[in-house]
């Protein structure tokens, strides 16, 4: 019975032996302190070159943008400079006709059609007055219109003093006559300084990218002064 006890304990040792060989071990990955650190450091740097170089291509933007901008101011300026040198030289013109057609009437008082053309013709063209900031297509049209006529108005009455041989020995018509021509003179040279500042400033507005700065700060392009119909009849002093 002792034998047979004993074959039986060495069994199930045996079984006890075999079962722990047949076990399976489940092993769970180890990561590094080490390794997760220096990951997340090379994460932190790359972030912070990302930041580093967005800050720097705004930065760079910024200061071409404000480039961008005072320059378009610097034109517009010029642009402004131009036109109001244009209308003190209309001005100008303006200022001289009361003393020539009173001069003219002196001698040739039975011209009234003509007086009367130059007088309501001057009336209109110093009633309208255009800002720059006001200008476009259509208000310059009309400031153009009225002047033309003037210049036509004037260049029939000097037309008529012809027929006056008196009128055009006067001292102070012929001293009219010639501020009459510095002024139309002047006027010619104001117009194209006008027309050269609109051009540098519409040209500078419609490039890229500075069109964009144009477009979100309100820079419109600005009108010409076109061919003068009336240069034909422009008033022509001969002496």
């Amino acid at each position: 019975m002792v034998a047979a006890g004993e074959a039986v304990a060495s069994a199930a040792a045996e079984l006890a032996q075999d079962g722990k060989q047949g076990e399976f071990k489940i092993m769970k990955p180890q990561i590094s302190l080490t390794s997760y650190k220096l990951s997340r450091t090379k994460i932190k740097n790359t972030n912070t070159m990302k930041k580093i170089i967005l800050a720097a291509v705004v930065a760079m933007f910024s200061l071409s943008s404000c480039g961008t901008y005072n320059g378009m101011v610097e034109k517009e300026e010029a642009v402004k400079s131009a036109w109001s040198n244009v209308e003190t030289q209309y001005q100008r013109r303006a200022d001289l006709i009361p003393n020539l057609v009173s001069t003219v009437k002196g001698y040739a008082s039975h011209e009234e059609s003509t007086l009367t053309a130059v007088v309501d013709a001057r009336a209109k063209a110093t009633s309208i007055n255009v800002s720059l900031d006001e200008l476009n297509e259509q208000t310059i049209a009309e400031y153009q219109k009225a002047q033309s006529a003037v210049s036509s108005a004037l260049g029939r009455l000097i037309a008529v003093s012809e027929n006056y041989p008196d009128l055009k020995a006067n001292q102070n018509f012929l001293e009219l006559q010639a501020q009459l021509e510095g002024t139309e003179n002047r006027i010619t040279v104001a117009r194209k300084e006008f027309n050269d500042a609109t051009q540098s400033y519409n040209t500078a507005v419609r490039r890229f990218p500075a069109n964009l700065v144009a477009m979100i700060f309100g820079f419109d392009q600005k009108p010409y002064f076109s061919a003068d119909e009336s240069a034909a009849t422009a008033p022509k002093v001969e002496f």
